[in-house]
């Protein structure tokens, strides 16, 4: 009897993969996050290929989490997140960019840029709605996108432009159908920044065909050869712009998970109106910790800062004597070089140099189409394990190239 029940319940079992969203099932996984599930099984592995700073956080900030706990702050905060916070951020943005905003209705504090790039979308898009993406393009991008139920187009760069998008291309790819254009200068993963003229001239774009920039701006404060121009800081931009920042990168706290967003009460409003069913809010820690390095944090982000530049001209310099054309990168922490001269693919190179010189750097078609022809090489490393995967690369590249 027992037998013939255990049969009945294998004969009537649904395929429960039916109940998956079907958009989330067409989704490949990160290609970042696969390929590394390689490396962490690897032994003697020297690794270019994680977009985090490899400085802890700076011990000012850490004492001030300590100091909170130790005080009880260990509650919830407002849904927006903590006012003083907000108002640190309202001051900040205005000091370096001349643009007001208001930290009671213009500014929310979210569990880091991921989640502000994820409610941007939700509160944005409608199904059918089109964003325009600038590629190569951050493997989070394309996939936020469609999972608001948005028809994604590629505004695709290359090398010889130095990866900027240009206002040709956006006015070329408009339909009516196009809500927003999606920029993220400096550039993950290449490296790449916008001149404020370049700016200028898609913003004029912008303004003419009525669309909505989300501007990613997490590496604004790692730039190298020309200051960082905010997007919502150009004319007739602010109302028209959701800004997305936070602390990740230029302070060492990708762990905390604080960002934010800011732009006009509408649309901050209505991101809210989500965060606070989905979240409620950002952690209060990391909140603290954001506070405190906006306080004090700046001599140690300019440390951190120049010692990417230096890690940078070594990359450069280190890619040329390989013989892997780059173009020197402007702001972040990556470098974008052409493998095509090894006559592989990005994904072959990829694979290769980690199963025969244990060197991982990402394949470039992780980050779209675009990125064919071309690996990222994080240089947010030790000099030292720089300086080891670039002789092993060598080695490499010499191997194939004879």
């Amino acid at each position: 009897m027992s037998e013939v029940v255990k049969m009945e319940e294998r004969k009537g079992s649904p395929d429960w993969s039916e109940f998956i969203n079907p958009v989330l099932k067409s989704l490949p996984p990160s290609g970042i996050r696969r390929f590394f599930d390689l490396v962490s099984e690897m032994k003697d592995v020297v690794s270019l290929g994680v977009g985090e700073p490899d400085f802890v956080t700076p011990r000012n900030i850490i004492d001030a989490c300590v100091r909170s706990l130790d005080n009880g702050q260990t509650g919830y905060t407002s849904n927006q997140g903590m006012l003083e916070l907000r108002e640190a951020i309202a001051e900040e943005i205005n000091g370096s960019y001349g643009v007001k905003y208001d930290p009671v209705s213009e500014i929310l504090i979210t569990v880091g840029v991921s989640e502000a790039l994820d409610l941007a979308m939700r509160a944005l898009i409608s199904p059918g709605d089109e964003v325009l993406i600038p590629e190569p393009t951050y493997v989070s991008y394309i996939p936020c996108a469609a999972l608001a139920y948005a028809k994604t187009v590629p505004l695709k760069t290359n090398m010889d432009k130095l990866f900027r998008v240009t206002a040709e291309q956006v006015e070329k790819a408009i339909t009516p159908r196009t809500k927003i254009l999606l920029l993220a200068y400096p550039n993950n993963p290449t490296g790449a920044v916008m001149t404020r003229q370049e700016l200028l001239d898609i913003c004029e774009v912008v303004k003419a065909h009525n669309l909505i920039v989300i501007s990613d701006e997490i590496y604004e404060h790692l730039t190298y050869i020309e200051p960082h121009t905010c997007v919502s800081s150009l004319p007739g931009m602010k109302e028209r712009t959701i800004l997305l920042s936070g602390f990740s990168k230029s302070y060492a706290m990708t762990g905390w998970r604080a960002g934010y967003a800011c732009g006009n009460p509408d649309f901050i409003g209505a991101m809210t109106k989500i965060h606070q069913y989905s979240m409620l809010c950002a952690p209060t820690q990391a909140q603290v910790c954001a506070l405190e390095a906006l306080r004090s944090g700046k001599p140690d982000m300019r440390r951190m800062t120049a010692e990417y530049n230096k890690r940078r001209k070594l990359v450069v310099d280190a890619m040329e004597e390989i013989g892997l054309p780059c173009f020197e990168p402007g702001g972040a922490f990556y470098a974008f070089p052409d493998i095509t001269k090894t006559r592989m693919n990005a994904a072959e190179f990829s694979e290769r140099l980690l199963m025969e010189e244990k060197v991982a750097v990402v394949d470039g078609t992780a980050f779209g189409e675009a990125g064919e022809g071309h690996v990222r090489i994080s240089y947010a490393y030790s000099v030292e394990k720089l300086t080891e995967a670039f002789r092993r690369m060598n080695r490499f590249v010499k191997r194939y190239s004879s």
